[in-house]
């Protein structure tokens, strides 16, 4: 049976990302903010 070692493969995301919880909160945000403006767009569209 052959393990996968998973030292050997260099890691996609940084393990301690510096200002992680910052850039996902801007990232969360701005997404909430597109969708807040998109569906007020939708409602002033609509007849």
């Amino acid at each position: 049976m052959r393990h996968a070692r998973l030292n050997d493969m260099s890691p996609v995301l940084e393990p301690n990302p510096q200002n992680g919880h910052k850039k996902l909160g801007l990232v969360l945000g701005a997404m909430l903010v597109l969708t807040v403006i998109i569906s007020v767009i939708a409602t002033l569209a609509s007849p």
